[in-house]
């Protein structure tokens, strides 16, 4: 009875204390939109750079950093989708990997080796030992070779100190560089397609990096070679 009776200076209570989390959640909101517009630059540099040295030179990077209209957030229902836990940006990610052409959002148009490499760039330069997670890269190696391929190798490596690194590969100049290495095969056994995987042992990491080196027929060469890569 007693909340009926003061319920009008109750409302007026709530109203004032929801305006000064309003206040207050946009002092913060704004301090952190103008952060991220500060960061986002070093951020793209350091990403252009980090792609130049996986063979990406002219690749573009850009953050499209977009805070939320003034209007917008006055107005109670559109303020409540924009108000987040993360603050009233919107963050988007563009990408160009070829001379002359535009910057356009990242999903649209990476391929899937670019996107690999961005990723491996993009982990790299956010310091992922913050969050540490297991991160699979397929098709890493797609146009790439020799000194760039040592780039990228010991790119992952360094990723592969803080976090569990799972990387698909065909070059000898990257896999050298794995704690662990599985050998992926696809036979055809009593009519039926099956895959298999097998950890191999010292022997089997020399042999299979050799294979790679040179092909179906293994030389003696190779084996050193491989052992040079391997450092054992």
């Amino acid at each position: 009875m007693r909340q009926i009776e003061h319920a009008n200076e109750r409302e007026a209570d709530i109203t004032a204390d929801l305006a000064a989390e309003r206040a207050v959640y946009l002092e913060r909101a704004n301090r952190l939109h103008r952060e991220r517009l500060r960061a986002a630059k070093e951020f793209e540099q350091a990403t252009e750079r980090g792609l130049a040295e996986v063979a990406m030179e002219s690749a573009k990077f850009q953050i499209q950093i977009t805070a939320a209209a003034a209007a917008e957030l006055k107005d109670e229902d559109t303020s409540a989708k924009a108000f987040t836990p993360r603050g009233i940006d919107r963050v988007e990610f563009l990408f160009s990997a070829n001379v002359g052409e535009a910057v356009k959002p990242l999903a649209r148009v990476a391929s899937g080796g670019e996107a690999s490499r961005l990723m491996l760039v993009l982990k790299t330069v956010a310091n992922a030992s913050e969050f540490p997670r297991t991160i699979v890269f397929d098709e890493i190696d797609s146009g790439i070779g020799g000194r760039v391929s040592e780039a990228v190798g010991a790119k992952l490596m360094a990723l592969s100190q803080t976090n569990q690194v799972l990387c698909v590969t065909h070059q000898p100049q990257i896999a050298r560089f794995a704690d662990r290495h599985l050998l992926v095969q696809k036979e055809v056994i009593s009519g039926r397609t099956e895959v298999s995987v097998d950890k191999l042992d010292r022997r089997g990491r020399v042999e299979e990096l050799a294979r790679m080196l040179t092909g179906a027929e293994i030389t003696d060469s190779a084996r050193r070679h491989a052992r040079q890569l391997l450092k054992m």
